[in-house]
């Protein structure tokens, strides 16, 4: 629904002094003391005012002066009939003051009533209030009718600029504090991310970790059952054991991969099938360095493929193939096949879905399943 421009208050930002700098505030505010107390000491001085006379008028600025207090108060929080209520009273001032021979501080009010409600009121109530104090000041005047109409005109343009420099500034301060909330927002939410990235680093070092100790052990609990030689038995619990100690330097590479502190990744995947037969690594393309996120993403669905492999595939032989495109990395895992392990059928197969998961949230994709006698995971990210 389209708003009643003539029923619309100025914003909350337009008639506070939000924005306006300290220094220019007491400025004008110094400007303003400095103007009423000229007027009013030439009004008294040149006045016939004396005893309950000069009390009254001082009781009079003092009512009139709260009552312009008030009114702005009761503007700021867009309350019509108290405002109205306070421009009759700042106008009924200045008819007194009218009536007590004081001509110069009656008009004076009016104008500055006229002003002041083209400034601070709906259109609607604005126009007839001002229309109301700048005819008074126009029928009470002395000067030309000319000097006075281009006085009256002048006054009310003045007030709707007024009304107009405050709009534009009161914008401006929402345009602003929207831009610090977006501002605010965004960094919560790289926060968020970055929180994200860090428990998916670490839970993928985790995940990988512990499933190649479970192998280890799972084999020493099968030999025990079984009545297993003590030299075999102690061998699986030796590899768990070094699986955990690998688990560890992997949590400390992450955390120094999220500094920034990363090895070359085809240094990695050379450290990686390091100790596995029949391992072999190949590297195509431009070598350049990969954004953080990409080159992770690269080094944990190596990890896990060579985890699946010595689990579900033990012996086989293992080819890794590194690719450097014009706009994506491609890492290739596959294996030439072998006969199944004790554990083939262990776990749930959540590897290939995290796999997966880490990949679309880079805008690659990932591929998984058989290839002529073994298997091959197919990892695709932009770089």
């Amino acid at each position: 629904m389209t708003e009643n421009v003539w029923m619309l208050w100025p914003s909350r930002e337009a008639l506070s002094r939000m924005g306006v700098h300290r220094a220019r505030r007491a400025l004008a505010g110094a400007g303003r003391t400095f103007a009423v107390g000229i007027l009013l000491a030439t009004t008294f001085i040149d006045s016939d005012l004396h005893g309950w006379g000069v009390a009254g008028a001082v009781l009079g600025v003092l009512v009139g002066g709260l009552g312009f207090w008030g009114f702005w108060r009761v503007t700021l929080e867009h309350r019509l009939l108290p405002s109205l209520g306070l421009f009759v009273l700042l106008f009924a001032i200045a008819a007194v003051a009218e009536g007590a021979g004081l001509r110069i501080p009656a008009l004076v009010v009016w104008c500055a009533c006229a002003v002041s409600a083209m400034e601070r009121l709906p259109l609607a109530a604005a126009l007839p209030a001002s229309a109301v104090a700048l005819g008074t000041y126009a029928a009470v005047n002395n000067d030309a009718w000319l000097t006075t109409l281009a006085t009256t005109a002048g006054l009310a343009l003045a007030g709707y600029v007024l009304r107009l420099d405050a709009e534009a500034r009161g914008s401006a301060q929402r345009l602003l504090a929207q831009e610090r909330a977006a501002r605010a927002a965004e960094a919560e939410s790289a926060a968020l991310a970055e929180r994200a990235r860090i428990a998916r680093e670490i839970h993928d070092v985790l995940a990988h970790s512990l499933s190649a100790q479970l192998v280890h052990l799972e084999a020493a609990r099968l030999m025990i059952e079984r009545g297993a030689e003590r030299d075999q038995i102690l061998e699986r619990v030796v590899a768990a054991r070094g699986m955990a100690r690998e688990g560890l330097a992997e949590t400390r590479q992450a955390l120094s991969a999220l500094r920034g502190e990363m090895s070359p990744l085809e240094e990695f995947l050379s450290e990686l099938v390091a100790d596995t037969a029949g391992a072999d690594v190949t590297v195509t393309g431009e070598r350049r360095l990969l954004p953080a996120e990409a080159s992770q993403a690269v080094r944990r669905v190596a990890q896990e493929a060579l985890t699946n492999v010595r689990k579900h595939a033990p012996g086989a032989k293992i080819l890794i193939r590194l690719d450097y495109g014009e706009h994506e990395v491609m890492l290739n895992v596959r294996d030439s096949g072998a006969p199944p392990g004790e554990f083939t059928h262990s776990g749930a197969g959540y590897g290939l879905l995290g796999m997966r998961e880490r990949a679309e949230l880079l805008g690659g994709s990932l591929e998984a399943g058989p290839y002529e006698e073994g298997f091959m995971v197919t990892l695709k990210v932009p770089a």
